[in-house]
């Protein structure tokens, strides 16, 4: 066996042993699924690839290779409870994965994975054993053929099979153990004492055969294909001669600046939260640098539940100031060279954890005070009642598993029933079940037309009216030959002017013509990844397919769109000047009427810094610089400079987009990757200013901006108020501002002055409560008062004099 291999050292081998095996290298996916809305994350090297899996997608090689990033905290591939208290469980992990698209099957990827482990990193063949479905004659005989493995070290399990998820492909599979020896407690698997250290699982390799669907249904895959996966952590741990992931190199240097940042030492119970720490650090980190935002719903949620776990622990250290921040550069440091988008994220990361922690610690003390009363009286083995657990969640913000994890400690359990049914009392607060991202997956249909009839080829960069030809014709999901007047159709053709919604920006409105017909473009929407669809009105004649149209979108409404989008890009920039790097675009929406900019950053823009922003963007709309495009490998163009956003994946192939020049001179203003339409040049914005700004989640604000001619109007319509006001206090416009203050103190004075006169009324004159005196009802002394005219914010001083 190699000696102490590290984390990066064999990753490397991993991937440059398939490469030379004619695999292709496909770089980590975000964890946020592309192709797969309802799952929460990637939680397996192969979500990327489903589609490929599936049929519905060519893939661009018959073989790939991938170090897939990985979070198991919610659903199926839950291990979050386990986390820090068993030495193999991560919420965050690297998938070395290995694959098949209808090439090789069972032998192959036996063959592969036996050559790998036995010859290049060296593993002990006499160590190693497998698992295998029951029925599998194939694989038993496979593995004896190829690895000369006896029918002792070849295990039948009924659980071996695979399947991402409650739908997608599945197939059986076969895993391969690791035996540590017997100076190690625990037995192989299968046996009573499989859960020990002994016997370690470090390769599972599935073959896929079919496609399962939510009602359990099953059907055969177009070809048998290879899916495998290796935990990186894992065989780290093999070939460190460790028995704990947490004992691995990255590990340590994780724990010992937790321990640094501390002052705790990682021993007895301190190791615990120390691992939690660090894992928790890595997959918070890698969330929010693929985009995911800390809220109380979806994947922000499970963010936020991982974060607040770790930050307990923190506590429980005696962390006085928030600690999960300052763990951040010596993550990237470790990982960032592998993961580039951890370190274009970087101050983004630390500065969400920060707030978070910051928003936490504020509640974490009340919560836990509560939770020690609740549990003073309780004996070992006893139950945490179900609405106590509630009420830290839905008051504290403890989530579930974090009072879980408290009381466990303690040797409690919670009442989940109770829980449930408090949960159930208050469904708008319900957040423990992920219902999707709210987006609608591409159905096989539009993959299938893709697959036949290509990618539409876009034109709208340069032009806004062209002929085109009708390729198909599509309603209700199902291909039509022909559409009449009066009928809504989706309408695919060989190329187009019109931008399908994607990136923030809005989809093109615009008309069709042909001879003897015509119809209402209602909507551009992007499908199958690069298909545009034109929802159309036919308002005369008939389409058919093959038909030759005119196709013109709304010229006036394309340039206002450019404007805006363009200026979102000179906003991002200002943004980040201004407030910091740590701010990231977190979502937009632009469309011919306005800008929506959604931006991480913890508080409210101050009045100064938002002019500071809107007189950068003018400044450099002010210059009228050309645009300018350039297409680039994504790689080489964020290596040279341009921002990516966070969580995006992209094409082999980008348009970055440079606009205007640096105020002090020092180089370009803004270069992102973005493939959306622009101004030609940053005077044909015209004007840029915000009419408004809010918070829409925690850590997250939201802009709402104005460009042209509507902005200019809106400055009219406020200049116009402010006339009027003028006239009407006959006072020039300077000192509205004056006048105004003035009249409201004066309000809220004899508003006081109103609320005493009325206290006095209603206690009989200006004797007070005691000038009339309680009097007796059955025993008891009642002093009452009809309060006719008193306000509900005047009644506590009343009740105090009463009493």
């Amino acid at each position: 066996m190699q000696a102490m291999s590290s984390l990066n050292q064999i990753r490397s081998t991993f991937i440059d042993f398939f490469k030379g095996r004619d695999h292709l290298v496909i770089p980590s996916a975000p964890l946020v699924p592309q192709n797969d809305p309802t799952l929460m994350f990637v939680n397996a090297g192969m979500v990327p690839f489903k589609n490929y899996f599936t049929g519905a997608e060519t893939p661009p090689a018959p073989r790939a290779v991938s170090v897939q990033k990985c979070v198991r905290a919610g659903g199926k591939h839950n291990d979050l409870d386990n986390v820090g208290y068993t030495g193999r469980h991560q919420t965050f992990f690297e998938m070395l994965g290995n694959f098949s698209f209808g090439d090789y099957f069972k032998e192959g990827a036996i063959e592969l994975a036996w050559e790998l482990m036995t010859k290049d990193i060296g593993l002990d063949p006499a160590r190693l054993m497998v698992t295998i479905a029951p029925d599998d004659e194939d694989a038993a005989a496979l593995w004896r053929k190829i690895a000369g493995l006896p029918d002792s070290k070849i295990v039948r399990l009924e659980e071996n099979f695979w399947s991402m998820g409650d739908t997608g492909p599945c197939g059986t599979n076969t895993e391969i153990f690791y035996d540590h020896g017997d100076h190690v407690a625990g037995g192989p698997p299968g046996s009573p004492d499989e859960d020990g250290d002994r016997f370690v699982e470090i390769w599972n390799l599935v073959f896929m055969r079919w496609e399962q669907f939510a009602d359990g249904t099953r059907k055969d895959l177009p070809k048998p294909q290879i899916d495998t996966g290796m935990g990186l952590e894992r065989i780290t741990t093999v070939l460190q001669g460790v028995h704990s992931n947490y004992d691995t190199d990255l590990f340590r240097t994780l724990i010992a600046a937790s321990e640094e940042a501390t002052g705790a030492a990682a021993r007895g119970e301190a190791r615990f939260s120390h691992q939690v720490i660090v894992d928790h650090l890595r997959s918070t980190s890698f969330l929010i640098a693929d985009g995911v935002s800390p809220s109380n719903e979806g994947r922000g949620y499970v963010l936020r539940r991982i974060m607040r776990r770790a930050m307990r622990h923190a506590h429980m250290l005696g962390a006085a100031e928030p600690l999960m921040h300052r763990l951040v550069p010596t993550l990237v440091s470790e990982m960032g060279e592998a993961y580039p988008e951890l370190r274009r994220a970087e101050a983004t990361i630390s500065e969400t954890l920060r707030q978070e922690e910051e928003r936490f610690r504020r509640t974490l003390g009340r919560g836990m005070s509560l939770l020690e009363e609740a549990t003073a009286q309780l004996a070992e083995g006893g139950e945490l009642p179900g609405e106590t657990a509630f009420k830290l969640y839905d008051t504290y913000g403890f989530p579930l598993d974090l009072t879980q994890d408290a009381v466990r400690a303690m040797g409690l359990s919670v009442d989940l029933a109770g829980f449930d049914a408090a949960m159930k009392r208050q469904k708008d607060q319900a957040r423990e079940a992920w219902t999707g991202s709210g987006q609608v997956a591409a159905s096989g249909e539009w993959f299938a037309l893709r697959e036949r009839l290509g990618a539409t080829e876009f034109v709208g960069h340069d032009t806004t009216e062209t002929t085109a030809k009708v390729l198909a014709l599509v309603d209700g999901g199902a291909e039509i030959p022909r559409a009449e007047a009066g009928q809504t159709v989706q309408v695919l053709f060989d190329h187009t002017p019109f931008y399908g919604e994607s990136g923030g920006q809005a989809g093109d409105l615009g008309e069709v013509e042909w001879a003897g017909g015509q119809a209402r473009v209602l909507d551009t929407q992007k499908q199958a990844g690069d298909l545009h669809v034109h929802v159309i009105e036919i308002t005369d004649g008939a389409l058919v397919t093959g038909a030759s149209v005119r196709l013109a979108l709304d010229a006036a409404r394309r340039t206002a769109t450019r404007a805006n989008h363009s200026a979102t890009h000179l906003l991002h920039a200002a943004l980040r000047n201004v407030l910091g790097p740590h701010v990231s675009q977190k979502g937009q929406m632009v469309d011919g009427e306005r800008i929506r900019f959604d931006f991480s950053h913890g508080q409210p823009l101050t009045l100064e810094e938002i002019d500071k922003i809107e007189a950068e963007v003018n400044a450099v709309i002010r210059q009228n610089l050309p645009a300018e495009t350039k297409n680039m490998a994504p790689e080489e163009a964020i290596e040279a400079g341009a921002m990516a956003l966070f969580g995006e994946k992209y094409g082999d192939v980008v348009r970055v987009l440079t606009l205007g020049r640096a105020l002090d001179g020092s180089g370009p203003y803004s270069v992102e990757l973005c493939g959306g339409t622009h101004v030609a040049r940053t005077g044909d914005i015209a004007l840029f200013k915000i009419v408004s700004e809010s918070g829409v989640a925690a850590g997250v604000r939201r802009i709402e901006a104005l460009t042209g001619e509507p902005a200019r109007r809106w400055l009219l319509d406020q200049a116009l108020v402010s006339r009027q006001l003028a006239e009407q206090f006959k006072t020039p416009v300077s000192e509205v501002l004056g006048r105004v203050e003035a009249l409201e103190a004066q309000r809220r004075k004899l508003e006081k002055e109103l609320g005493d006169a009325k206290r006095q009324l209603a206690m009989g004159g200006g004797g007070g409560a005691a000038q009339a005196g309680p009097e007796e009802i059955a025993g008891v002394q009642v002093l009452a008062r009809v309060m006719d005219g008193v306000g509900g914010k005047d009644l506590r001083p009343i009740a105090e004099e009463f009493k």
